[in-house]
């Protein structure tokens, strides 16, 4: 007598790795097309040399910045207006950006140079928590910080009079300035508006990142 053994059925593969490792990337593949693209910064002009007086007597200009990105604003220490909030923006940022230390420097050049001696300019910065070793204020001649600001930055500056003791005749620009490792001008930012303040820490971030 013969028995009979029934042929078990084929049995399913259990191993759905691949399947689901396939779907993982297709989904990424989707995500990755669908994301906007990052529009790479403008470019908008290389700053000429500049060497002016840190707020420690050191000189310091465009050679001492080379190799690391940076921002700009423009002040004078006895400002009682604009120049106060302007700061404080600058010096929200530098917390903001404490992660990246001395990759991104930050340089405030002041417009009543006369007025602001490196000492002065060494109690405007403690005053408002800056870091020396990023945040430098500079002072100089007042033709030549007028030839860079204006003619290098784009940037107003200058006095309505020739009264030294008139400060509400000083008058100038309210932007923050990004400029890259090279010295090339990569974006202006509104410091009266948030956004704009915001869309500088994303940029910053880019081009330490970047390497540009």
């Amino acid at each position: 007598m013969s028995t009979y053994a029934p042929t078990p059925p084929p049995q399913r593969s259990t191993n759905r790795f691949p399947w689901v490792a396939a779907a993982v990337c297709l989904v990424l593949l989707v995500v990755g097309l669908l994301r906007p693209r990052e529009e790479p910064l403008q470019r908008l002009g290389r700053l000429p040399a500049f060497t002016f007086t840190r707020q420690d007597g050191q000189p310091f200009g465009l050679k001492q910045l080379e190799g690391r990105p940076w921002v700009a604003n423009f002040i004078f220490t006895r400002c009682p207006t604009i120049c106060p909030v302007f700061t404080r923006k600058l010096a929200h940022f530098q917390k903001q950006t404490a992660d990246l230390g001395g990759e991104l420097a930050l340089v405030s050049f002041s417009v009543d140079p006369k007025y602001d001696t490196p000492e002065r300019l060494t109690a405007y910065a403690a005053k408002h928590g800056a870091d020396p070793v990023r945040w430098s204020f500079l002072t100089g001649d007042y033709e030549q910080l007028k030839d860079t600001i204006v003619g290098g930055f784009k940037i107003a500056m200058g006095r309505h009079s020739e009264d030294e003791n008139d400060i509400a005749s000083i008058f100038h620009g309210s932007h923050f300035v990004l400029v890259d490792r090279t010295g090339e001008i990569r974006g202006y930012y509104d410091s009266e508006h948030d956004e704009d303040v915001e869309r500088l820490r994303r940029d910053a971030e880019r081009l330490v990142r970047s390497g540009e």
